[in-house]
């Protein structure tokens, strides 16, 4: 019998730190599938939005993601109507769909600076775009893009509950909840 490659998939606490441990790999490595989860919001009409973005930061401590964004993009108007989102990362190699959801802080300006600084200057062209993202143009290439620090904005995710789901021989799904401290339960996948 071979030995099982995920046994964190038969603990809570073992599976709440993988969990953290594949996000903040995400950060780090480029070929992580927590590199590029896919962020969902809701409109002002209530109709929901998704779409791939980076992730910038993970922090276990706080409970917490950081994703960069244009400020004039449609998901920072969606974040302003209704200050949640849901991310969501499909990792193959540990057999491992993540679900989170979270509270939405809009981060801009002074408080982003520190951050602004640390983005090399080849990337600080995808904030700054003129006209802003998603409007329509004639062209495909009618735009400018710049480096602009004012349009530059840190979505700052506060984690709410995780649902991660382990589709082992014998599937296993857990929900951990901020309120809770993060204690595990253990849902019917």
């Amino acid at each position: 019998m071979t030995p099982d490659p995920h046994p964190w998939a038969y603990d809570l606490s073992l599976l709440y730190g993988e969990v953290w441990t594949r996000l903040t790999r995400g950060v780090h490595d480029r070929h992580a599938p927590a590199r590029h989860p896919t962020l969902a919001t809701v409109t002002s009409e209530g109709r929901p939005q998704a779409r791939t973005v980076v992730m910038r930061a993970a922090d276990k401590r706080a409970g917490t993601l950081d994703v960069y964004t244009d400020l004039g993009s449609a998901k920072v108007k969606n974040m302003r109507a209704a200050p949640f989102a849901a991310l969501h990362v499909w990792d193959r190699s540990a057999h491992l769909q993540l679900r989170l959801e979270a509270d939405v802080t809009i981060l801009i300006g002074r408080d982003v600076a520190t951050i602004w600084e640390g983005v090399p200057p080849t990337s600080r062209l995808s904030y700054g775009v003129t006209p802003a993202p998603g409007q329509p143009i004639s062209r495909a290439l009618d735009y400018t893009k710049v480096s602009d620090a004012e349009s530059f904005a840190v979505l700052r995710l506060e984690i709410s509950s995780v649902d991660a789901l382990h589709l082992g021989p014998n599937h296993r799904r857990a929900r951990f909840d901020r309120e809770s401290d993060w204690i595990g339960t253990w849902l019917v996948p």
